[in-house]
């Protein structure tokens, strides 16, 4: 790995130049979020060529997410402040996508990558070939399959995430009800939540109509909502695996006027949080996370890699339950 190259004046001119670091928040609700910061280009101009730190990979499911685009933006902030930049993919929640963009990664020679993969299997190959160009991989958010081929995992306590939307759904129906189930079943994490969320509400007397996975994305679910409104006169509450997800279905519920379902998301998404605070909305809570969290300790663990420095090789982040009697506390406005 190429070492650190930067001269004394020219990290003093950096610091005078980067953006502040992220701040921190861990689930309580003293703690606000933190709003998305301004896009920059990663390795453009004359200026990028002429810096010497460490240039790390970025590989995630979508960029049109707005949690990668966060979890971005807090890796990014993170790696200014030590003078490293980051080159970012999004596959567009297309596998074989994200195995192509993650050989341009490797063809530019970057010290390491940050991965979120589309399918934990189905990146095996990307990942034996940065493990035979020795390229180290920090896996981020959701589990690749072969674990040894990665060096650290930093993610979400995605399991409590699910448990905590189940647990409140009890309250709202301590009888039990008709419920559906949205997932992505390639993606582990979103996986992990839906299990979660099932023994919370194991022998509660809930029923599953039916569930669907829409590969995580918002059009899917929102197509698939539709026809279940059809098929289904008496649907209680729908448990989505992410917030995106959450919102196509909210979609589908209020164009047909169906507003008595209640819907529960998994992300503590600035567009969920604004629905979840609305008056009489449907969205009734999420099991909420922390990008700029994960994005920050990201970055240190990639850092501490290449350095030879020590690091944690497990990192699981507090997930936490937002609804209505506590989302202006959290701030409709960021993430956390």
């Amino acid at each position: 790995m190429k070492k650190r190259t930067l001269s004394v004046l020219f990290v003093v001119l950096l610091a005078c130049m980067m953006l502040s670091g992220c701040k921190k928040n861990v689930g309580t609700p003293e703690d606000n979020a933190v709003t998305d910061t301004e896009d920059k280009d990663s390795g453009d101009g004359e200026e990028a060529e002429e810096e010497s730190g460490y240039l790390f990979g970025y590989s995630c499911i979508d960029l049109d997410n707005p949690y990668y685009k966060t979890l971005q933006k807090a890796i990014e902030a993170a790696l200014n402040d030590t003078g490293d930049r980051l080159e970012a993919r999004g596959a567009h929640s297309d596998a074989g996508t994200q195995n192509e963009q993650i050989q341009e990664l490797i063809d530019m020679k970057v010290d390491a990558v940050f991965l979120s993969p589309v399918d934990w299997e189905s990146i095996t190959p990307a990942l034996e070939a940065l493990d035979e160009a020795g390229i180290p991989v920090i896996n981020l958010d959701t589990r690749v399959k072969e674990t040894d081929l990665t060096k650290a995992f930093i993610g979400s306590d995605n399991k409590n995430a699910g448990y905590v939307c189940g647990e409140d759904l009890k309250k709202q129906y301590p009888d039990g009800g008709k419920i559906l189930i949205f997932e992505a079943q390639v993606v582990n994490a979103v996986n992990e939540r839906i299990t979660g969320f099932e023994e919370a509400i194991a022998n509660a007397g809930f029923e599953v109509l039916n569930r669907a996975d829409v590969n995580g994305e918002k059009s899917k679910a929102y197509e698939q909502m539709k026809a279940f409104l059809t098929e289904y006169p008496d649907i209680d509450a729908v448990m989505c695996g992410n917030d995106q997800i959450a919102l196509g279905v909210l979609q589908a519920v209020e164009e047909t006027g169906r507003d008595n379902v209640k819907i529960y998301g998994v992300d503590g998404s600035p567009d969920a949080k604004s629905e979840i605070a609305k008056e009489g909305s449907p969205f009734i809570g999420t099991g909420a996370q922390s990008p700029i969290n994960i994005g920050k300790v990201a970055a240190e663990t990639g850092i501490a890699i290449l350095d030879g420095g020590k690091y944690e090789e497990e990192v699981c982040e507090e997930t936490f339950f937002i609804d209505k009697n506590n989302v202006e506390l959290y701030g409709t406005d960021g993430w956390q």
